[in-house]
C-alpha cells in the first residue's frame, strides 16, 4: 500500500488564447440570457425562499450598508441527452419526469447587501464541505454554518467590499455528516436497472475512529444482510501483513436493522479506536451522485442570468451578478478540479459558470464522485481512503502525457476549447506533498521534469503548513504538537490578486512552488530533504505513493453499463496497487522549516520548525498522522539547546534582543507586501504581535 515513492515528469504544452469580455458586452450577454426559453434543458425550475432574516445583527459596512440572509430550497432538472451532461455517470439510469429530465434538489444559503446596487455585484460561493461553511476563517468572520450570527462582523474580510456570499447543496452524503438547519444538504435520484430493477455492485468502506465507537455508519445498503456475504478486517498498521490482519467472522459482527451501519457483537462490543477496519461488500441503489457538478453549475447560472424560476418566484440575485468568484477549503477544492475538467464551468447554454477560483488545499487532486457507489467524503491520505479514485490523471492545469496510460490531458483541456476556463489559483499546503502527491501539479506524471504555468492557473505552496491550521498546544493522536500557522492573510491577498486579475487583467504574483530546477524539490529521505535530527523527533520519511489503482476493467472508458457493473474497488480482477507516478517533497534549511514557496513570517523569522506531515503516536505509532503537522519548538536558550544536542539554533543565539526579533518579523511582513502576497490590515496585525511578544526580552 502506502511506501516511500520518487520521480519526475515530461511535457508538451500549447499556447492556449482566452479572450476576456468586457464588462458592457457580459451585461450584454446576461440581459439576453434573462430572455431565454423556460424550456432550456437543464435548469433551476422551482425555488422556495424562507422570509429574509437580519444578518450580522443589523450592523452597516460602509457604503454598502447592511446585509440580510436569504435561505430555501431549490429543485433542479437536468437533460439526460444534453452532452453536456453525458459524462455523468448511470445519469441514463435515473428516474425521468414527464418532460424526460432528471429531477434533483437541494437548499442554499445566501448573504447579500439588502440592497444590491450598493454591493460590488460579485460572488463568493462555497460548495460547502460535507454540508459546512468553511470559509469563516479566510473572511474573519464566525458563525459557523450560520454566519449571518457572527458576534464579531466587524472585522470581516467580503462584506465592506460588497460581496454577496452563496453555498448551496452538491454531496447527498453530506446529510448524514452536518449538523444544524443551516447545513447544506441535498437529495439526488438513485439509478435503476431495466424496469425499476434494483442495481447492486461491489463497495467497500475504510473505518477508522479516534474514540471507541459502538458503531460506524456504512455509505450504500447491502444487497444482502447476510454478514457471510461480505468480509470486515481488523489492523493496527496501514502496512501490516496478512499475518497482523485480523478477518473478524461473520457472526462477530452485523449490519444495523436499516443497513446503514454496522456493529459488533456481542451488542455494546466496541471498535478499537484509531485502528483500521475495512469493509468489502456488495451494495445496493447507487446514487447518482455525479448530477452534484450539474446541480453546482446550474445554481449559479440560474443566479447570474435568470429573472425567475418556472413558477415565476424571482431570482433573489436577479440582474445583480457581473462576476463569480469560488472559495473552497479542501474537499470542495478536489470537487472543483473535477468540476472544471469534466467541463461544467460551461453552462448549457455556452456561458462561463466560474470567472475565478481561489483553491485552498486540494492540490493535484480529484473527488471519489463520478462513478458507481462512490463516496465524495473520502479523502486519501498516508494512512486512510487509498481505494478511492481521487488522484486520478490529469493532476496538472497543462497538458502532459501519462506514461502508464497513454493519455494525453489537462485539467483545463475542454474549458481551452470552449473559452469557458476560470482564471485559478491553488493554494496548498505542505502536508499535500507528503499525503498526496502535490508535486504532480507541477510536474509532469514521470517525474522528470518541472511544468510551466498554465496562462489560466497559478500555484502557490504555503511552506511548512499542515492541512487546514492547528492549534500548536496539543498533540492529539500524534507525537508532536499540531502546527499552528496559518495562511488566511496570504489567501486574502491572493484573493484580491485574482479579482485584479479578472477584471482588470493584472497579472497575479508569480507561482511559489519547489522545483527540481532550483534544487527544491526532492526524494523524501532525510538526507535529501535536510531535515535535522532533532532530539525526539522520529523521521521516517513516511509519504503517501500516488498509485495507477486498477479501478476495474472498464474505469478508463468511463462506461457504467448494468452488466458488468463498473466500480472503484480494485478487488475483482487485480488487486495489485499498479505503477506509481513518481511524486516528491520540498527541501528544508538547517531548521527544518521548507525553503521553497510561500513562507509566513513565522517561518521566516521562526522560534519552531514547523512541518506539513505528523506521524501517529500510541500503538499505531509511526503510521501517518494525517492532515496534522508539527510544532517543534526551539530550545530557550543555547545551554538548554546543548544539554539535549538540539542542532537548532536557540531563541536567545536568533534573536539576542527583543528589537532583532521584531526587526526580523517586519523584514518577512514587508517582503510579502511587496510580492502582493499580504494586505496592509494584515501586514500590521503581525507587527503588532511581534512588538507584543516577549521574544528576546
Amino acid at each position: 500500500m502506502p511506501a516511500r515513492s520518487v520521480s519526475g515528469v515530461r511535457v508538451a504544452v500549447p499556447r492556449f488564447r482566452r479572450t476576456i469580455l468586457s464588462a458592457s458586452v457580459a451585461c450584454a450577454l446576461a440581459a439576453g440570457a434573462m430572455l431565454a426559453s423556460p424550456d432550456a434543458a437543464a435548469r433551476i425550475t422551482t425555488i422556495t425562499l424562507d422570509a429574509p432574516a437580519t444578518a450580522f445583527g443589523g450592523m452597516s459596512f460602509g457604503s454598502v450598508g447592511a446585509y440580510e440572509r436569504i435561505t430555501g430550497t431549490a429543485q433542479g432538472e437536468i437533460d439526460p441527452a444534453d452532452p453536456k451532461n453525458a459524462v455523468i455517470v448511470d445519469l441514463a439510469l435515473a428516474p425521468r419526469n414527464a418532460r424526460g429530465m432528471v429531477e434533483y434538489g437541494f437548499n442554499f444559503y445566501i448573504l447579500r447587501p439588502v440592497d444590491l446596487s450598493k454591493g460590488n455585484h460579485k460572488v463568493m460561493y462555497e460548495p460547502p464541505n460535507r454540508g459546512r461553511k468553511l470559509f469563516g476563517g479566510f473572511a474573519r468572520l464566525g458563525g459557523g454554518n450560520d454566519p449571518a450570527s457572527s458576534s464579531a462582523p466587524e472585522d470581516g474580510f467580503l462584506m465592506p467590499m460588497g460581496y454577496t456570499m452563496v453555498w448551496s447543496g452538491w454531496d447527498a452524503s453530506a446529510g448524514t455528516s452536518a449538523a444544524g438547519f443551516n447545513s447544506i444538504l441535498t437529495k439526488l435520484p438513485v439509478a435503476h436497472g431495466p424496469g425499476g430493477a434494483t442495481i447492486t455492485g461491489p463497495s467497500f468502506e475504510y473505518l477508522v475512529s479516534g474514540n471507541a465507537a459502538s458503531s460506524f455508519p456504512i455509505t450504500y445498503a447491502p444487497a444482502s444482510m447476510d454478514t457471510s456475504q461480505a468480509t470486515l478486517t481488523h489492523r493496527v498498521h496501514l502496512d501490516d501483513d496478512a499475518a497482523h490482519t485480523e478477518t473478524i467472522a461473520p457472526d462477530k459482527w452485523t449490519y444495523s436493522a436499516d443497513g446503514k451501519s454496522i456493529s459488533l457483537l456481542p451488542a455494546g462490543t466496541k471498535f478499537v479506536a484509531n485502528d483500521i477496519y475495512e469493509l468489502s461488500y456488495t451494495a445496493k441503489d447507487p446514487t447518482v451522485n455525479g448530477i452534484g457538478f450539474a446541480a453546482i453549475r446550474d445554481f449559479n447560472s440560474f443566479l447570474r442570468h435568470a429573472d425567475a424560476d418556472d413558477n415565476g418566484t424571482p431570482n433573489p440575485m436577479q440582474g445583480d451578478i457581473q462576476r463569480i468568484y469560488t472559495y473552497t477549503l479542501s474537499q470542495p477544492a478536489r470537487l472543483l478540479n473535477d468540476f472544471t475538467h469534466l467541463g461544467f464551468n460551461q453552462d448549457e447554454a455556452g456561458r462561463i459558470v466560474f470567472d475565478g477560483m481561489l483553491q485552498w488545499i486540494g492540490a493535484g487532486d480529484g473527488i471519489n464522485m463520478n462513478l458507481r457507489f462512490s463516496q465524495p467524503g473520502r479523502t486519501e491520505r498516508n494512512r486512510q481512503d487509498h481505494l478511492f479514485a481521487e488522484g486520478v490523471f490529469p493532476m496538472a492545469n497543462v497538458e502532459t502525457h501519462d506514461p502508464i496510460t497513454g493519455k494525453t490531458d489537462s485539467r483545463l483541456r475542454k474549458c481551452t476549447q470552449t473559452d469557458t476556463c476560470p482564471l485559478t489559483m491553488e493554494i496548498y499546503s505542505a502536508n499535500e506533498y507528503w499525503v498526496k502527491a502535490a508535486s504532480l501539479l507541477h510536474t509532469s506524471p514521470d517525474g522528470k521534469r518541472d511544468l510551466p504555468d498554465s496562462p489560466f492557473a497559478r500555484d502557490y505552496f504555503i511552506s511548512s503548513h499542515q492541512h487546514g491550521v492547528g492549534n500548536g498546544s496539543s498533540r492529539g493522536a500524534c507525537q508532536q504538537l499540531g502546527n499552528p500557522l496559518d495562511s488566511a492573510p496570504i489567501q486574502r491577498a491572493l484573493w484580491i490578486d485574482l479579482d485584479q486579475w479578472v477584471t482588470a487583467h493584472v497579472k497575479p504574483p508569480p507561482s511559489a512552488v519547489p522545483t527540481f530546477h532550483d534544487g527544491t524539490l526532492v526524494a523524501p529521505d532525510q538526507a535529501s530533504v535536510g531535515f535535522p535530527s532533532i532530539p525526539g523527533v522520529t523521521y521516517t520519511g513516511l509519504k503517501t505513493t500516488r498509485y495507477r489503482y486498477n479501478y476495474g476493467p472498464r474505469f478508463d472508458q468511463g462506461i457504467m453499463d448494468i452488466d458488468p457493473p463498473v466500480h472503484f474497488v480494485p478487488y475483482e480482477d487485480n488487486p495489485a496497487n499498479g505503477p506509481i507516478y513518481p511524486s516528491f517533497v520540498p527541501k528544508t534549511d538547517v531548521d527544518g522549516n521548507d525553503i521553497a514557496g510561500i513562507r509566513l513570517p513565522a517561518v521566516s523569522a521562526p522560534t519552531a520548525t514547523y512541518t506539513g506531515w505528523s506521524l501517529r503516536a500510541g500503538p499505531q505509532a509511526n503510521d501517518g498522522c494525517e492532515g496534522s503537522g508539527q510544532m517543534i519548538p526551539f530550545a530557550q536558550t543555547a545551554a538548554e539547546r546543548l544539554a539535549t544536542g538540539d542542532p537548532r539554533l536557540s531563541i536567545e543565539e536568533r534573536y539576542p534582543t527583543h528589537a532583532a526579533y521584531v526587526n526580523a518579523v517586519s523584514r518577512a511582513v514587508d517582503d510579502l507586501v511587496a510580492r502582493r502576497l499580504l494586505d496592509a490590515d494584515d501586514a500590521q496585525d503581525y507587527k503588532d504581535a511581534a512588538a507584543a511578544s516577549t521574544i528576546g526580552e
